[in-house]
């Protein structure tokens, strides 16, 4: 199933292709994918080059640390994301290397690595699904994370699958249209609220 951005303006194909199913497809994916979507994230742009991401991983091919990764989700996004035969965490390190100083950038480059992790999956025709809902105390413990280490967020990747393995009340939500606020809502000009010219 296609879901492509009603855009107002052009944008490249893969951004208006991406959206972020549940439905997964019993179909594992392969090591070299994997390996292209963590090269990705790897060269994505960050503040001082701190590089301040970091990703645990578990895949369907491997049962107990799937389920050990799927139990760090909230009830509700487990009841889906079991499906996926590929699950990431990600993490933020929250510290500059270089001085020691916070880094408030992080969590803005952790989200640049997952874009760019992002692009190239939807490039190799692989969905991808990011969730807010995570246990971080539980990720902290499970995972044995350092100090200075937070958790920000759960991914699922794997081939789109059918909506009719989901429950009712997510398949509706899976076929519903996609939205967005329009451009004039959120890109402002001169002071808050005044529309640029160019839109």
């Amino acid at each position: 199933m296609e879901k492509p951005a009603d855009v107002q303006f052009h944008i490249h194909e893969l951004l208006r292709r991406r959206w972020s199913p549940r439905a997964f497809a019993d179909q594992p994916v392969e090591r070299e994918k994997i390996q292209s979507l963590l090269e990705a994230a790897r060269w994505a742009s960050s503040c001082f080059n701190e590089q301040p991401w970091v990703f645990i991983l578990a895949t369907s091919e491997h049962p107990e640390s799937h389920q050990k990764l799927l139990s760090c989700l909230v009830e509700g996004n487990q009841i889906w994301a079991k499906r996926a035969p590929l699950l990431l965490l990600t993490v933020a390190k929250l510290h500059f290397d270089h001085n020691g100083e916070v880094n408030s950038h992080a969590y803005h480059d952790v989200g640049l690595a997952v874009g760019s992790l992002v692009m190239q999956a939807t490039a190799m025709d692989l969905s991808v699904h990011q969730m807010a809902g995570i246990l971080p105390d539980t990720i902290r413990e499970r995972y044995a994370l350092p100090a200075g280490y937070e958790a920000v967020t759960g991914i699922a990747i794997g081939y789109q699958g059918d909506a009719s393995t989901l429950p009712e009340a997510l398949r509706e939500r899976e076929l519903a249209p996609r939205s967005r606020k329009p451009l004039r809502e959120f890109v402002f000009s001169e002071t808050w609220g005044q529309t640029p010219e160019c839109l």
